[in-house]
């Protein structure tokens, strides 16, 4: 009898229960940073200024039961057609399942460690600034230039 294989590979993301979408959830932190949209171009930007919510100690939200009520501009990804995860970040796990890609070996759910985000350096832990602590007209110069996320 073979072992069975894991929920990501013989399920979709709207197939997957409450607990197996959680889980896919890396901890990077990258989709609680702010983005801004180029009017010119209609570019995303990426910056390096995390939700207030965030806590950049942990990676954590600090109200995540409540963060859809504690920030309006907060996103609820499972809401989203998979079609839509194209401005996800390039490591995301929804992303990747999205457009069939393999989780990556430092995922939480193949090394089964939590602190493989950040030895892998995936992690916004070490480089992210609260919004608390940036004023708004000061957000183009938090832009991330050169880095994929």
């Amino acid at each position: 009898m073979s072992p069975a294989q894991p929920f990501w590979l013989t399920k979709t993301l709207t197939e997957m229960s409450a607990a197996e979408w959680e889980s896919l959830c890396d901890g990077c932190g990258k989709c609680c940073l702010h983005k801004i949209e180029d009017e010119d171009t209609d570019e995303l930007l990426y910056t390096r200024i995390a939700c207030r919510q965030l806590d950049l100690g942990t990676v954590r939200c600090r109200d995540y039961a409540g963060r859809f009520k504690a920030v309006s501009a907060c996103l609820n990804v499972r809401d989203l057609a998979p079609e839509n995860y194209h401005w996800l970040p390039l490591t995301c796990a929804y992303r990747l399942l999205a457009e069939s890609q393999p989780l990556p070996d430092w995922h939480p759910l193949i090394s089964a460690s939590l602190d493989s985000v950040v030895g892998a350096d995936v992690s916004i832990i070490r480089w992210a600034v609260s919004e608390r602590d940036v004023s708004e007209a000061d957000w183009f110069d938090h832009v991330l230039e050169g880095i994929e996320l």
